[in-house]
């Protein structure tokens, strides 16, 4: 059983272990600056709705996947309330393209161009999606947990978060790791590597400013490599791709100045799983339901303590206003509501995978 909750400080080892995986940049492995996200997260669980609201910037909710037979983390996802502020503005390239044609010679030709633009007052973000790998491609689907316990939380707490919603993903990399974009540009105008430029990036974005190229930039001009990355998704990220527009997000000719990642766009209230979400009563069996009914999703408490967050995943039957779940066994059940705080009677908000 996985349990779905607050990143809490005794998470730290569990984080620094999760930042090490090859090949993800959601997480630097620095010890201090891990600490310092779980407490901000902290923060930012216990504040009131109307705190986060007007604390939007520096609001960032991170939730970790927790192995109950282990007491493993073995996964974790983010929600930032605001990426974008007149401190840390968010930065995008924007994709287009510009038409040249000649009547003398009768040619003409279509470029493709990038133009650097900023947003000081910019939408909630999800992301920080990380997976010990031993856990992906399992039966429990936990990708499917960690990432939609995000939607689940912002569902049930709407007032904290921007109407429009951004995600970023990860482009295809080179056979070194490196991003073709950042090579192509990037590297040219900082004199430094990709990774080197991401740290900087979390701490201080003033060298976008000073130093990145201001004017358009002819795609024309480029490695074909760096060309046909831009707007594109690595093959590890393409599940997440597909999941992120079936359920409301889409591709806005934006992409990351670093490695031409897209950014995906979402209205909040438009979000499949939000629309979804709904609450009930849940009532709780042992043993084994109709399995033709079963719905899978997430579930919470309707009423969580200050500071804390818990769900998990279930395979429930909507009977009305309730939802029946199914447990195999007595100790399962016990342990599912020892760690959620939810028994049968409980007002929980149930939101179905899409």
């Amino acid at each position: 059983m996985i349990l779905l909750r607050e990143i809490q400080e005794r998470d730290i080892e569990a984080l620094e272990r999760l930042a090490q995986i090859p090949g993800f940049i959601n997480l630097q492995n620095d010890r201090d600056f891990l600490s310092e996200k779980i407490q901000r997260s902290a923060a930012s669980f216990k504040s009131s709705p109307k705190t986060a609201a007007t604390e939007a910037d520096a609001s960032k909710y991170i939730f970790v996947a927790e192995d109950l037979e282990t007491g493993m983390v073995v996964g974790t996802s983010m929600i930032a309330a605001q990426h974008g502020t007149e401190d840390e503005p968010h930065f995008y390239f924007e994709v287009g393209s510009e038409e040249k044609f000649s009547k003398s010679i009768g040619t003409g030709f279509i470029h493709g161009t990038l133009k650097l633009r900023y947003d000081t007052n910019g939408p909630s973000e999800i992301g920080g999606l990380v997976i010990d790998p031993q856990f992906r491609n399992t039966d429990a689907r936990l990708g499917r947990q960690i990432s939609f316990v995000r939607f689940l939380y912002l569902a049930m707490n709407r007032e904290r978060f921007k109407k429009n919603i951004l995600a970023e993903l990860l482009p295809p990399l080179n056979k070194k790791g490196q991003s073709p974009l950042w090579e192509a540009i990037g590297r040219r105008f900082t004199n430094m590597d990709y990774w080197e430029a991401d740290r900087l990036c979390q701490q201080d974005k003033e060298f976008i400013f000073s130093l990145f190229p201001t004017g358009k930039i002819y795609t024309t001009f480029l490695p074909a490599e760096a060309k046909n990355s831009i707007g594109k998704v690595g093959k590890d990220t393409e599940p997440v791709l597909h999941m992120l527009n079936k359920i409301g997000f889409r591709y806005k000719n934006q992409v990351d100045p670093f490695d031409g990642g897209p950014h995906l766009w979402a209205k909040r209230d438009e979000l499949v799983p939000v629309q979804k979400s709904r609450r009930v009563r849940i009532e709780t069996s042992i043993g084994h339901g109709p399995a033709a009914t079963f719905e899978l999703g997430l579930v919470a408490s309707a009423q969580q303590e200050p500071g804390a967050f818990r769900a998990a995943h279930v395979q429930g039957v909507p009977n009305g206003g309730a939802l029946q779940v199914f447990f195999r066994d007595a100790e399962r059940l016990k342990r599912f509501e020892k760690a959620t705080g939810i028994h049968s009677g409980t007002d929980i908000v149930f939101m179905p995978y899409y």
